[in-house]
């Protein structure tokens, strides 16, 4: 077949198979060529490794993996696109897709079934920017044996992961990424690379998942509570965000955060991990949770 992120091809392929663009779904599907290869080249696709894809699409990114991979299995939730993945796709053996959605399937079943001869296992996607977040972080809290991370998502999102936690352009996600994972910024996609082309400027970033978190923060649970809380009203200091929606009584958040060793009209944008890990630890140690 024909390059797949040929316009002509791509619309040829969808005519064929009476598909049309869903809107809610996100699809975007990527007509510049040089794109894929790079992020399969970026994302640890080899010989040794498998790797996890959530919605491939047409299979533009697909092939580029099973071109490189020992094996590839694209998880794909609009049904539609399967008998236009199962002849873009035929040429390749090691290729596996399941229809389903990322975010209820068992993926430590499926890593389990279908990558059990491969050394490593990388998860490499174009994700749909309205789940980008959802999707990444069902990734790390799930504590799948996965090595890294690698994903296009919506610049604004990429900045936002890849900032440093205590920065202002940080944000709970940042937080969330961190403790499991050191993200690092690779290259940005420009809206024509796509059809249809979005209305934002894409990027490729890529999480490598760290052996477990370097921070001791006295409760996982607890921890992301704490961050929640005080990312609810970041603009307002710690001694009142942390009191938003009852998760500590003021007296509670003065007595943390003094045993912290932060000043109560910090907000909470300032403070690096090892501040974050420490606030946990004392509110733990405060409220028994």
């Amino acid at each position: 077949m024909s390059s797949l992120s040929d316009i002509g091809t791509i619309k040829d392929v969808m005519q064929r198979h009476g598909f049309s663009f869903s809107k809610g779904l996100g699809q975007n599907f990527l007509v510049n060529p040089s794109v894929c290869p790079r992020m399969a080249e970026l994302g640890g696709a080899n010989e040794r490794a498998g790797v996890l894809e959530i919605g491939p699409g047409i299979g533009v990114l697909t092939a580029e993996l099973a071109r490189r991979a020992r094996r590839v299995v694209a998880v794909e939730l609009d049904e539609r696109l399967l008998p236009v993945l199962n002849e873009t796709l035929a040429a390749f053996s090691n290729v596996t897709i399941i229809h389903g959605d990322a975010l209820k399937l068992d993926l430590a079943a499926v890593i389990r079934e279908h990558f059990a001869d491969c050394e490593r296992v990388a998860v490499c996607a174009n994700l749909p920017y309205y789940i980008t977040s959802p999707i990444i972080m069902t990734l790390l809290e799930s504590h799948l044996p996965i090595t890294s991370i690698t994903v296009m998502v919506q610049k604004e999102a990429a900045d936002r992961i890849c900032a440093a936690v205590g920065s202002r352009e940080s944000g709970a996600l940042t937080v969330a990424i961190h403790y499991y994972a050191a993200p690092r910024m690779l290259f940005r996609v420009s809206p024509g690379s796509f059809m249809p082309p979005p209305k934002v400027t894409s990027a490729v970033i890529r999480m490598e998942l760290l052996p477990e978190p370097p921070y001791d923060v006295g409760d996982e649970k607890v921890f992301f509570a704490t961050v929640k809380a005080g990312f609810s009203q970041r603009r307002k200091t710690l001694a009142n965000s942390l009191t938003s929606g009852g998760f500590l009584t003021r007296e509670q958040a003065a007595e943390a955060l003094a045993n912290a060793g932060i000043a109560p009209n910090t907000r909470i944008e300032a403070l690096n991990m090892e501040k974050l890990a420490a606030l946990s630890r004392a509110v733990v140690a405060i409220t028994g949770k």
